[in-house]
């Protein structure tokens, strides 16, 4: 099994792909937006695509999508092939899209907004945090592209404010300042083990 970034050479899976999309939101009863081959194709060619094979057989996939003149990147159409469920092949492809998605568009924030809780759990571990749909892109042509989604009627009675789906957000800005954060408490937490340690030294010496 291997995972990599799609190239033109794996166009030919473009409606293995639509049509395993389309089967996935069938079986789940939930909002899945279409897409179509073309659509597909176009990710793969723009090297915005991370594409699951075992030898030659499709086994998942996961796109990226631009918004916003690049202020917001997504990692959309996440799926695996049910041949290929219950074996960690999701995290692995999540793991991908987002390392090529940070990447390729290094200042951008990544959003999802997703109804599956596995998703969920695998967006929180890299280190996305639940948000409101303001916080997320403003790009209509976005939201346009819920329309296909058996919900996106919930989406527009609520004036986009909320959906059966939850908004997450992944902002390298933030994320920065938690790490030098973390790093000037462990920094503060070293500096008084030692201070510590000297002192105690001090104290024995003494006696």
């Amino acid at each position: 099994m291997k995972v990599v970034i799609a190239d033109i050479s794996h166009i030919k899976y473009a409606n293995d792909i639509c049509e395993t999309i389309e089967a996935s939101a069938q079986v789940r009863g939930t909002g899945i937006a279409k897409r179509t081959p073309e659509y597909i194709s176009t990710k793969i060619e723009n090297g915005n695509a991370v594409i699951a094979l075992d030898g030659e057989t499709f086994a998942g996939f996961c796109y990226i999508e631009k918004w916003g003149h690049g202020k917001f990147v997504a990692n959309s159409g996440l799926i695996v092939h049910p041949d290929y469920r219950g074996q960690g092949l999701a995290k692995k492809i999540k793991h991908k899209v987002f390392e090529h998605s940070r990447n390729k568009f290094p200042n951008a924030k990544v959003f999802s907004i997703t109804t599956g809780l596995p998703v969920m759990k695998m967006n929180s571990d890299l280190g996305y945090k639940p948000v409101t749909f303001s916080e997320l892109t403003d790009d209509q042509t976005f939201w346009d592209g819920c329309q296909t989604c058996k919900n996106y009627d919930v989406l527009t009675r609520t004036n986009r404010k909320m959906c059966l789906c939850t908004g997450m957000l992944y902002d390298p800005k933030k994320v920065k300042k938690e790490d030098k954060a973390e790093v000037k408490e462990k920094a503060f937490k070293r500096l008084k083990r030692i201070k510590e340690a000297l002192f105690l030294k001090k104290e024995k010496n003494k006696k």
